[in-house]
C-alpha cells in the first residue's frame, strides 16, 4: 500500500489540449460522460450543448505519452444527438467496434447501437448507419455481453424491467423486476447479468433462461439500504463492488453473499455515479456528488487521496473520470483522466 499511497499522492494535475479537425467542437461544450474502451486507446464523450440535447465524440488518447499532452477529438455533426443516461462500448465486429447509448425518455427514449467508425477521421465517406435502434421508456443503464453463449447481446436496465436484445437476430428477452434497474454488468466467464436497483437490491440473471414472470429466475441476491448506482465485477468474478445513494461502497463476496469490505468517505445522495476498479494498480476510484475524486486502496479500503475539482463544485459540474494503467493503449502511461466543464485533465501515476 505504501507504494500506491506515494504514487497517488505524487499525482500532479496537467491540462490536456484537445485538438479537433472541426474547430467548432473542442472546448465549447461541457463534458457529461467519458467512457474508455477496453484497451484505453479511446474515450467516448458525451457533451451537453446549449440548445438542449448532446454531442457525442471520440477522443484518441495516443498523444498522452508525449510531453505536450495533446489528444485528437472527432465527432459527427450529421448525427441527431439525444440526451443519454448511459453508455457502454460493444464488441460486435471486433473489440469495441460499437457503442450502446440509452436515451432519456422525454427526448424520446431510445436504445441505439452505433458503429464507433461514425466518429473517426479515417474514411468520412463510409458512414454506416445505426445497426439497432428502438424506442423505450426511460433507460437507466446498459451492458454488453462478451460471453460467447450470449453472443451479440446487450442489456437495457429500464423502469421495473430488464431487456436483453440480440442485435443480429433482433430476438428480445424481458425480465420483470420490482424496481428500476440503475446499474448493470455482464460476467464474462458465464452469460450472467448483474443488476443494481433503486430498491437497493442487486441480483443476477442467467440470460440462457427464457423470460419468466415472477422473480424465480433471480440467482444471487444482495441488498443495500439505498439505491444502487454502480456495480463492477472484479476479474475472477468472485467479488462485486457496489456503490449506492447513501455514499456506501461495498465489496461483496458472491460465493457467500456477504459484504467483506467497505470503502468510506464517498459522498452521494441522489446521483447515479460510477465506481472504477483498477486491480492491476490495486485502486478504487469514485467521484462524489461533492465533486471530489477519491482514490482508495482496493486491498485494505484505506482512503489514499481526495482530489478537489478544478472548478467550484456544483450539480452540473461533477467530474467524469477514467483510471487506467495504460492510458493511450498498450504502450500508454498510467494515470487518471478527469473531464470537468469543458476541460480534460491528466494526472500521471508514475
Amino acid at each position: 500500500r505504501m507504494v500506491h499511497e506515494l504514487k497517488v499522492n505524487c499525482m500532479q494535475r496537467r491540462k490536456v489540449e484537445i485538438h479537433s479537425p472541426d474547430s467548432s467542437v473542442a472546448g465549447t461544450n461541457n463534458f457529461k460522460i467519458i467512457v474508455a474502451d477496453a484497451a484505453c486507446e479511446r474515450i467516448f464523450t458525451v457533451n451537453d450543448v446549449e440548445h438542449g440535447g448532446c454531442k457525442y465524440g471520440i477522443i484518441n488518447l495516443s498523444g498522452l505519452g508525449k510531453d505536450s499532452l495533446t489528444v485528437e477529438m472527432y465527432d459527427n455533426l450529421y448525427f441527431t444527438n439525444r440526451k443519454v443516461n448511459s453508455v457502454c462500448w460493444a464488441s460486435l465486429t471486433h473489440p469495441d467496434s460499437h457503442l450502446c447509448l440509452m436515451g432519456i425518455a422525454e427526448t424520446p427514449g431510445c436504445a441505439s447501437l452505433l458503429p464507433a467508425s461514425l466518429f473517426s477521421s479515417t474514411n468520412p465517406g463510409d458512414r454506416p448507419g445505426m445497426l439497432c435502434s428502438f424506442t423505450i421508456s426511460t433507460a437507466w443503464s446498459c451492458a454488453w455481453c462478451l460471453n460467447p453463449q450470449a453472443d451479440n447481446c446487450f442489456s437495457t436496465g429500464l423502469t421495473r424491467r430488464v431487456l436483453v436484445t440480440n442485435v443480429v437476430t433482433g430476438h428480445r428477452q424481458t425480465f420483470g423486476t420490482s424496481s428500476d434497474v440503475l446499474a448493470q454488468q455482464f460476467a464474462t466467464q458465464t452469460p450472467v447479468l448483474y443488476n443494481g436497483c433503486r430498491s437497493g437490491e442487486i441480483f443476477s440473471i442467467d440470460v440462457r433462461q427464457r423470460s419468466r414472470k415472477g422473480q424465480s429466475w433471480k440467482a444471487i441476491r444482495l441488498f443495500h439500504d439505498s439505491a444502487v448506482t454502480s456495480i463492477r465485477l472484479l476479474e475472477a468474478e468472485h467479488y462485486l463492488m457496489a456503490a449506492d445513494m447513501a455514499g456506501k461502497i461495498k465489496l461483496w463476496d458472491l460465493r457467500t453473499a456477504k459484504c467483506v469490505k467497505q470503502y468510506k468517505g464517498h459522498h452521494n445522495e441522489y446521483a447515479i455515479l460510477p465506481v472504477h476498479v483498477n486491480e492491476e494498480e490495486g485502486l478504487l476510484t469514485a467521484v462524489g456528488q461533492d465533486c471530489y475524486t477519491r482514490i482508495w486502496s482496493l486491498q485494505d479500503a484505506h482512503l489514499l487521496r481526495t482530489i478537489p475539482s478544478p472548478y467550484p463544485s456544483s450539480k452540473d459540474a461533477i467530474p467524469s473520470v477514467v483510471f487506467s494503467s495504460r492510458l493511450g493503449g498498450s504502450r500508454g502511461v498510467p494515470g487518471l483522466l478527469m473531464a470537468v466543464k469543458q476541460d480534460l485533465y491528466h494526472f500521471s501515476y508514475n
